[in-house]
């Protein structure tokens, strides 16, 4: 917004003869700053009906966002959609199931869907995620008998969030991933990574998440994948 301010009165000012008169600097213009990156995109829950609605928005943004090499024998976008979806509705199940999206308004003031995460709270006697019952370290069974362990099972974000500005709290997918640790009584964050997605793993270390120790990890070896937590 530009404000048009009225002249001022010029003046008269005695100048000695054979003086310059003396030049006044211009202030210094300041520097137009843009939205916070906190309010980039407005992170907000769903509720299990809003997330039927836009079941095929969400499939649409994991095909968007995932980070695996597609061949071209490898499943379509569509298929992909439909197991991700799937897996989706299974997950909304469980008992204190979240899924945070983030929304943005674009050009034409339409809001879109820019990323997603979701999870549960993770039950000391199980089962908690496919294909990992009986194979939780026992320090975390312990947090987990508290109802202090909550499992993020997706964080679907854009490429840029995966690989700018990873380590700052305003960060996309640290925001969300907060987000669902604040709206629990959870202590720790745990999730699992496919030993094959490199891309993934390293992000999710950028964004402050841990593998095991070597304590933990002689629980976890015949696991499909790689046990993160986050504190």
């Amino acid at each position: 917004m530009t404000v048009n301010t009225p002249d001022r009165p010029e003046t008269a000012h005695l100048v000695t003869p054979g003086r310059q008169p003396a030049l006044t600097e211009a202030p210094p213009q300041r520097r137009r700053q843009g939205p916070s990156p906190e309010k980039g995109e407005f992170v907000r829950p769903l509720t299990r009906r809003q997330i039927d609605d836009r079941m095929r928005e969400l499939g649409e943004l994991y095909t968007h966002t995932s980070s695996s090499q597609v061949r071209a024998s490898d499943a379509s976008n569509q298929d992909r959609s439909a197991v991700f979806r799937r897996r989706l509705a299974g997950h909304m199940r469980r008992p204190g199931f979240e899924l945070l999206v983030a929304e943005t308004a674009g050009p034409s003031g339409a809001i879109g869907l820019t990323a997603c995460a979701y999870g549960f709270p993770v039950r000391g006697d199980g089962p908690w995620w496919d294909g990992l019952d009986g194979c939780l370290p026992q320090s975390l069974l312990r947090v987990a008998a508290f109802g202090r362990l909550f499992a993020i099972a997706d964080i679907l974000v854009e490429r840029r969030v995966r690989t700018q500005d990873q380590s700052r709290e305003w960060n996309l997918a640290r925001r969300l991933q907060k987000r669902l640790l604040s709206d629990h009584p959870a202590a720790l964050g745990v999730t699992l990574v496919d030993r094959d997605n490199a891309d993934t793993l390293e992000a999710l270390l950028s964004w402050g998440w841990r593998c095991l120790s070597a304590e933990a990890r002689g629980a976890s070896y015949l696991t499909p994948g790689r046990l993160l937590v986050l504190r």
